[in-house]
């Protein structure tokens, strides 16, 4: 089926296939966008009309009662040519869907704040109410953003950012990824590119894609975009700040992490001269029984360094961040000093196996943290007993004190909110039961780790909640327009707690009083998490189960380095000692 694009003075026209209803064939449509209208081509035209809300639930209604009718449909009787006819029908009713999702978004972004609703911005509106990624809930503002409807200041229609790829998904002749390369390629088209050329680019990409797949388009456009630009941007020092950056790449099964990134010729000049001295030959050698980290190496440690070149400067980085840690030049982090904090078990360190987690939420192995809490200039406390820290302060102070964020790091390892990935090193000590100005008191069973956005995120000003449960945890109770259900506790820096089914309640344990008790009833917010559908509960009928009786949902106690011991250190380990 062939294309073409006809242009004029006034909205953009396409013509190209149509969606394929039942048995038709070879039937071409146009489609067009208009800055005098408003509405949503149907049949070929602009059909303007204002729905009311009692239309728009109407619709929803018709749309859920459809879907409903085809579940129940029998497709077992329909021959291969009637289940790929059905097919299409679905795939093109998947592509026009998110045109809705935007007009949705478009008008919501429009009539509220995230601030009303409970959230730091759009994205994690739509994270925290439909539990999607932020990623992912990023790519449908984008989205929105490009393809929904837009107004002026004054209240005037606009046809979308990219109408030509707006209008071609409202009818379903291109999908997700296309849109996707789509957006994509139109960012990266240089700045020199006039108005009119960009739209009559847009137009002959989404011509393009309605006929090939997206990885087809994608080499279509990269090569459009060489044609525009063959030289490449002008280096200046505008262009090299934009593009400067480093990034730290996820931990994969073997604990490693990749490194990525852009240095401007400034950072690429420092790191020069530090790797000249410190990935010299014989400096800074793992292998070492002394490895030579100042002065100057023996020729004996250079004639047994057998390290490649990107081994030497990767151990120089460790080298030189070490120096960094013990210089004590680099003040304080969130009220401790900056260095490095891991969370490991004593059964771990005596059995030489397990891990431990850094305040950053790094898995080390636990051979690595045994070597690493052996230098001198780092300190590894393991708190097996009472520490004779106080860890309950009440009224007497605002600020928690070293012992007490130690042992928040410990319990919550990060920022408590369920999804946030922040990691302790970046997180505040957050008054759970009560902020300090409410009367909070500064004691360790009343406080948690939060995040600094997160933490202004409780009270009047964001409208969150947060509480401790008989197990421990920091619940986070939303407000009620992102409150769908989902999960009050954080388990993101904690996963081990969801490999193992619960058999007993956990208990917060202090070592002020001497006491371990859990935390009452009545010192849990009404309103705790409703029970949630289990799609493992379901039998061979679809029907559910007789509950257990029983079964013990609480989590077992895990192993709790703070507990009481009346046989430990009245003074405790210094853990800020060299």
């Amino acid at each position: 089926m062939r294309s073409g694009r006809k242009r004029s003075a006034g909205p953009i026209v396409l013509f190209g296939p149509a969606v394929l209803c039942g048995n038709q064939r070879n039937i071409f449509c146009h489609f067009s966008f208009s800055s005098n209208n408003r509405g949503f081509p149907v049949g070929g035209r602009m059909y303007v009309r204002s729905m009311s809300v009692a239309e728009v639930l109407e619709g929803m209604a018709l749309v859920r009662a459809g879907y409903a009718v085809l579940a129940a449909a029998d497709m077992e009787t329909l021959t291969k040519d009637e289940l790929l006819g059905v097919g299409d029908e679905l795939q093109t009713l998947t592509c026009q869907l998110p045109t809705q999702s935007q007009r949705v978004l478009a008008q919501l972004q429009s009539e509220a704040t995230p601030r009303e609703l409970g959230a730091k911005s759009w994205r994690d509106v739509l994270a925290i109410r439909w539990r999607i990624s932020t990623g992912e809930a990023r790519r449908r503002l984008s989205d929105a953003a490009r393809l929904g409807p837009r107004r002026t200041l004054t209240g005037q229609p606009l046809p979308p950012v990219l109408p030509a790829t707006a209008a071609a998904q409202a009818h379903g002749v291109i999908n997700g990824e296309h849109v996707e390369v789509i957006g994509k390629a139109m960012d990266k088209l240089p700045g020199f590119v006039d108005a009119a050329t960009r739209t009559q680019i847009e137009v002959d990409w989404v011509r393009t894609a309605v006929g090939v797949g997206p990885r087809e388009l994608k080499d279509s456009a990269e090569r459009t975009l060489f044609l525009l630009d063959q030289d490449g941007p002008e280096p200046d020092d505008t262009e090299r700040a934009r593009r400067r950056g480093i990034s730290l790449g996820k931990q994969r099964h073997d604990a490693m992490s990749a490194v990525s990134g852009d240095l401007t010729p400034e950072a690429r000049a420092t790191w020069e001269a530090i790797f000249a001295k410190y990935a010299a030959l014989g400096m800074c050698n793992p292998d070492d029984p002394e490895p030579c980290v100042s002065g100057t190496p023996t020729q004996a440690q250079i004639d047994n360094d057998h390290r490649s070149l990107a081994q030497r400067q990767h151990d120089a980085m460790i080298a030189v961040g070490r120096i960094a840690l013990m210089s004590g030049q680099l003040g304080q982090l969130n009220g401790l000093p900056v260095t490095v904090i891991i969370r490991t078990t004593l059964q771990d360190l005596e059995s030489r196996a397990g891990v431990g987690v850094t305040g950053g939420g790094t898995v080390m192995p636990i051979a690595d943290v045994i070597r690493l809490g052996s230098h001198a200039h780092h300190a590894l406390a393991v708190f097996d007993g009472a520490t004779g820290s106080a860890l309950d302060l009440f009224r007497t102070r605002r600020v928690a004190s070293p012992a007490q964020r130690l042992m928040l790091i410990a319990r919550d390892s990060g920022c408590t909110k369920p999804g946030c990935t922040v990691g302790a090193y970046g997180s505040q000590v957050h008054h759970v039961i009560a902020d300090w100005v409410d009367g909070g008191n500064t004691n360790i069973d009343e406080l948690g780790l939060a995040c600094g956005p997160d933490n202004r995120m409780v009270g009047e000003h964001g409208g969150w909640t947060t509480t401790i449960n008989a197990r421990g945890d920091v619940e986070w109770i939303p407000p009620p327009h992102l409150d769908t259900g989902q999960n009050r506790v954080n388990y993101y820096h904690r996963p081990e707690r969801l490999l193992h089914p619960p058999d007993e309640p956990d208990t917060l344990q202090h070592n002020d009083t001497g006491s371990s008790a859990p935390l009452g009833p009545d010192q849990v917010l009404e309103g705790r998490e409703p029970e949630s559908f289990d799609p493992w509960a379901l039998d061979l009928t679809g029907e559910l189960p007789a509950p257990q009786p029983d079964r013990d949902d609480d989590h077992p106690e895990p192993f709790d380095p703070w507990g009481d011991d009346d046989g430990g250190d009245p003074n405790g380990p210094d853990p800020f000692a060299a």
